[in-house]
């Protein structure tokens, strides 16, 4: 079955694609959540005509992910943890700990955005990489340090 995508999905496509999927999962998953339409002629036409209208949104978002990524590695986020002997920190630091660091900066961010490459199980500073958008992956300074 040839579906047209409302938006973005990491394993089909982008918005406006037109791609093949099973008959199930176009009837039982993308269908009743307003994922996809149905490739018919008039959809396609549609599509055709909104494609400009998709593309300056794809931009736009792309322009304001660049922007906050910016100010995003500008900052250095620290979190401070319990530690014991040889530096090392009681747990690790998570991915949550970053983003409500990162909120109360005054950003925003789902936790599920940020990457951490290792755990972080020792003070020292580390570098996350936050996924704001397709195309657009910035640093983040993460430094961790012992709480008094």
């Amino acid at each position: 079955m040839q579906v047209i995508l409302n938006e973005d999905m990491p394993a089909l496509g982008k918005a406006g694609d037109v791609v093949k999927v099973a008959d199930g999962f176009g009837r039982n998953f993308l269908f009743p959540l307003k994922k996809a339409l149905p490739a018919t002629e008039s959809n396609l036409k549609k599509l055709e005509q909104d494609r400009k209208i998709i593309e300056a949104k794809r931009e736009k978002a792309k322009k304001e992910a660049e922007e906050l990524g910016q100010k995003i590695t500008a900052l250095s986020i620290t979190v401070e943890k319990q530690a014991g002997e040889e530096d090392k920190i009681f747990g690790s630091v998570s991915t949550r700990e970053i983003a409500d660091e990162l909120s109360k900066q005054g950003f925003s961010l789902d936790k599920r955005l940020i990457l951490l490459k290792e755990q972080v199980r020792k003070l020292g500073e580390y570098t996350a990489e936050v996924h704001l958008h397709g195309d657009v992956i910035v640093p983040l300074k993460v430094v961790v340090t012992k709480k008094s």
